[in-house]
């Protein structure tokens, strides 16, 4: 790594930054988060390719971030932001920049676009469930109705091997996830509170016992070659239009099994450990509007039930 601490270092910002992802994220970060630091130094090599490191003043930076934000939401500034603000303080510390440039930036963006349903009622949930075409094959409406039932991720789901069940005591463990964005095999999870055991429902034990019975132990029940997270939304997409429901998304089978349990009053912790989330902040602002609306319905509780005290 460059350590002059000279005022005039000759050093183009975007070539630091290409320098300090390889030294300190390079194999000590997951591959996907990986990619977002080199999509953020792509975007350095078209926005500002000849910016001496040492001219990355409050301005400069700020006027960075606002041609950033020109084509991209505010919270993917905010992102782009938090990829750069850690290479920058350790040009910082190594006196490359006098000062910290990143200081009360401000973050702009666009408009949020229109979001796409993220989640589906009971009534639309088992209307999607009744589309499924559930064969004696593991086919990709197994996966689907999997993830509806345990709220588990994409790619969780396509982890799952014959070993992971325990029909015994109606649990399936959660412990990697399948690289199905790039070269395929197993990955660890998002996090460590990402491993655990989900209890499974009666019926979906019954169901993938027969399933799971003959297949090798380790080897992935859904994997059969490269698998395409866009491919399985598709399939997920006919069915919802089959069941003339909202089109959502596999991931948004992930919030509607968390969305049917807060509603079922479950509480938000065991919905946090269900999930897989690294603490209930996360859950509590991913379901906040589930939240507010369950809290206006135990206001509404409170109220009558005080109404009803003998005074």
């Amino acid at each position: 790594m460059h350590t002059t601490t000279t005022a005039k270092s000759g050093i183009l910002f975007c070539d630091y930054y290409k320098q300090w992802i390889s030294v300190y994220k390079d194999g000590a970060i997951r591959p996907v988060t990986m990619k977002k630091y080199l999509m953020a130094y792509q975007w350095l090599l078209k926005l500002v390719p000849q910016l001496p490191i040492e001219a990355l003043d409050r301005i400069a930076y700020q006027k960075l971030l606002n041609d950033y934000a020109q084509c991209h939401e505010r919270q993917t500034t905010m992102d782009f932001h938090h990829h750069l603000k850690c290479a920058i303080l350790d040009a910082v510390d190594e006196g490359l920049i006098p000062h910290d440039p990143t200081r009360k930036a401000i973050i702009k963006g666009k408009q949020p676009r229109d979001k796409k349903t993220k989640y589906l009622n009971q009534y639309e949930l088992h209307k999607l469930l009744d589309d499924l075409k559930l064969t004696q094959e593991l086919t990709m409406d197994w996966l689907i109705l999997l993830i509806a039932k345990t709220g588990i991720r994409f790619s969780e789901a396509l982890a799952i091997t014959p070993h992971d069940f325990d029909f015994v005591h109606q649990q399936l463990s959660i412990s990697k996830t399948w690289d199905y964005k790039d070269a395929g095999g197993f990955l660890p999870t998002k996090n460590s509170s990402s491993i655990r055991k989900i209890p499974l429902d009666w019926q979906t034990v019954i169901q993938f016992a027969e399933l799971v019975r003959n297949r090798p132990p380790d080897s992935p029940i859904f994997i059969t070659g490269k698998v395409y997270n866009s491919t399985v939304n598709d399939l997920l997409a006919r069915h919802c239009r089959n069941a003339k429901i909202p089109v959502i998304s596999i991931h948004g089978l992930r919030h509607t099994h968390a969305s049917l349990l807060l509603f079922a009053g479950v509480s938000i912790a065991s919905v946090a450990r269900r999930l897989g989330h690294s603490n209930i902040t996360t859950t509590q602002k991913t379901y906040l509007h589930i939240i507010q609306e369950l809290e206006s319905k135990d206001i509404d509780l409170i109220m009558r039930s005080l109404s009803n005290l003998n005074s």
